[in-house]
């Protein structure tokens, strides 16, 4: 009795065991697929930026469907955003203007208001909702 009682324990053991490794490694292969997706996703940005650096224009990041403006002399922000054309759903309520690496937050109102910003080739408008 005692050695079918050992088998039973070792053959469950066994069996435990089997379902931890399996276990193991559909994490891993998961942490492999998460790993692989955040590269891309740099890899993709990069080329983005470097796109962009490339292009002579004002590019617009956001709801929008033209993300890269040709700039032209005495172009503004309101400008460039509908050349853009925006088309989220709502109003943008923030603003991010990057030149030179600089970057300058703006609270959407004041592109509403009225107020003109001039903007540069090279710069990068973000419109977050």
């Amino acid at each position: 009795m005692a050695t079918v009682f050992d088998f039973r324990m070792r053959y469950s053991l066994a069996i435990l065991m089997t379902a931890l490794a399996v276990a193991g490694c559909a994490t891993r292969s998961g942490s492999r697929a998460q790993a692989q997706i955040a590269y891309l996703a740099g890899q993709n940005m990069v080329l983005q930026q470097q796109l962009a650096a490339q292009f002579h224009g004002v590019t617009v990041i956001g709801a929008v469907e033209n993300p890269q403006v040709a700039w032209v002399e005495g172009l503004t922000l309101a400008q460039a955003v509908a050349t853009a054309k925006y088309t989220g759903r709502a109003e943008p309520k923030q603003i991010i203007i990057t030149h030179q690496g600089e970057s300058a937050t703006l609270d959407a109102k004041v592109l509403f208001s009225g107020t003109d910003i001039p903007v540069d080739a090279g710069d990068v408008i973000e419109l977050r909702p």
